[in-house]
């Protein structure tokens, strides 16, 4: 039996969504230093950078897994870079860049900084709470 087209059809994420949605994924392989931020009115290569911190290669290699898989329903990622290495992983997803760090190469390529006219966008209470536990 064929399926039904809404059975077919992936769901569409706001680029906004997608972002928090990258955010709370990154969160369950408990990433840290999450951050989401809107660049709209500061750039066009996309609408929302989702920058994260991990502790090891391999946690690094387990964040952006658990982000691509989770993500996989609503729609492919166009292109991941430097999966193999697990030093900077940049996932595209077209409207959100996801950039995850091994955190010694976040601290020196400062891309919070670079973007910091963006704006961060409101994450889930449980992400804002680990942010606190850890700047304490």
């Amino acid at each position: 039996m064929p399926k039904k087209k809404a059975e077919t059809e992936k769901k569409h994420l706001s680029a906004t969504e997608r972002a928090i949605k990258s955010a709370e994924l990154a969160f369950d392989k408990k990433a840290f230093d999450i951050k989401a931020i809107d660049i709209t009115k500061v750039s066009s290569i996309a609408d929302c950078l989702v920058i994260v911190s991990g502790s090891s290669d391999r946690h690094v290699q387990a964040i952006a897994d658990n982000i691509r898989n989770g993500l996989k329903k609503f729609g492919k990622v166009n292109d991941i870079e430097g999966s193999t290495e697990g030093k900077w992983i940049v996932m595209d997803y077209g409207d959100v860049l996801v950039h995850i760090f091994h955190e010694p190469l976040r601290s020196y390529y400062d891309l919070d900084g670079l973007w910091s006219a963006g704006s961060e966008l409101p994450l889930p209470a449980a992400i804002v709470e680990l942010a606190k536990q850890t700047n304490e």
